[in-house]
């Protein structure tokens, strides 16, 4: 269900205030996951500007090309009562954010623009606000977005259950002689028809390309015996994505420590999902990750993080990761994805979404965690 006119103005007064914390001017946001989050508008940054600019103090409006005003009609921002600053090609979007930005008399000195705000914005803004200095607005907006609310969490809930369906269908396509290429392919259409609207990502890596863990799909053929990670995921229509990896063997695997290994990942994974709850660190889940892999001598095959966060974005705060002290807190999201990775012979991979609730994890995948065997 998408989000209410109460929850962007709830979101919109929130950033203000964080804003004034931080000791900011306003924040300027350009199309992206921010934007989302804050007005219910997708969209991307092309060469013409738009931006929201949402001052410390005064009234927020958004900059629109004028051509692309009639795009509005039907979303949440003409119901939030904000000023629509339209402007046609050949005047200067730039000059009117400053003008609306000196509204209140003076000139602003430190403004926070948006992370993914392209660099010609982000010069051509600074050219027209001279003397002000710019940071990145996710020291605002991050702490904002990190914690989701329980329409968030719904619609998280609702991309798990898709990506489970593909998951659970993968033995229609995943089989011997096929390419990885013909595979990736298959699922990623059935992403769509599972309820996405796009397959942001398709990896199916086949016996020695399971050891790359962000292998795309190649021409390679699947062989008997070869161990495939498949990891997929995508945004449905609210915005939030999936992101779900399984390991399959085609029969049994050819390579004879897969079971063993395989068992010590399933533990790894386990045992990371227990350790999160409130007050527990981001570090502490990725040493609870790690700890049964490096017990038996692989750790340096687990070559990544444990878990990155996940929402407006497939990869976002919170990164669970060794040296991140963050404190988990209810509500926080992200992917508990410990992996074993033998270069030039094989790799798997477990990959669930948590979200932390009151006395520890909920997971949003429940697809088996089994090495499943298709057949061949």
């Amino acid at each position: 269900m998408p989000a209410s006119l109460d929850t962007f103005t709830c979101r919109l007064l929130r950033a203000r205030h964080a804003t004034q914390v931080a000791g900011l001017d306003a924040l300027l946001v350009t199309p992206g996951p921010d934007l989302r989050y804050l007005l219910g508008v997708a969209g991307e940054s092309h060469e013409r500007l738009t931006c929201l600019v949402l001052p410390a103090d005064g009234d927020p409006a958004l900059v629109v090309p004028a051509l692309e005003r009639p795009g509005l009609d039907g979303t949440p921002v003409l119901g939030l009562g904000l000023e629509i600053a339209d402007w046609p090609d050949g005047d200067d979007p730039y000059a009117l954010v400053a003008g609306l930005l000196g509204k209140s008399g003076s000139p602003p000195a430190w403004v926070a623009v948006a992370d993914a705000m392209p660099a010609a914005h982000v010069l051509a803004l600074r050219d027209a606000l001279p003397g002000c200095a710019q940071t990145l607005a996710s020291a605002v907006l991050a702490p904002l977005r990190i914690r989701k609310d329980s329409a968030e969490i719904a619609a998280l809930v609702a991309a798990g259950q898709a990506i489970d369906r593909v998951h659970a269908r993968m033995g229609e396509w995943l089989r011997v002689g096929r390419t990885e290429a013909q595979v990736g392919a298959d699922v990623a259409a059935a992403i769509v028809t599972e309820g996405h609207t796009a397959a942001a990502f398709v990896i199916v890596g086949s016996g020695p390309h399971a050891a790359s863990p962000h292998h795309d799909v190649s021409d390679r053929v699947v062989r008997p015996g070869d161990v495939v990670v498949v990891d997929i995921g995508g945004p449905t229509p609210e915005g939030y994505f999936s992101d779900c990896t399984r390991t399959y063997s085609l029969g049994e695997p050819a390579e004879t420590d897969v079971a063993e290994c395989y068992a010590v990942l399933q533990a790894a994974q386990d045992a990371a999902v227990a350790a999160v709850a409130p007050g527990t660190t981001a570090q502490q889940v990725d040493a609870a990750a790690r700890g049964p892999i490096t017990a038996v001598g692989l750790g340096e095959r687990f070559i990544h993080r444990t878990g990155h966060g996940i929402g407006l974005e497939v990869h976002e705060q919170p990164y669970i990761v060794a040296g991140n002290d963050l404190a988990l807190e209810a509500g926080m999201a992200f992917s508990i994805e410990p992996g074993i990775y033998l270069p030039g012979r094989w790799g798997a991979r477990i990959e669930d979404i948590v979200v932390v609730n009151d006395s520890g994890a909920t997971r949003l995948n429940h697809r088996p965690r089994e090495l499943a065997i298709l057949p061949v």
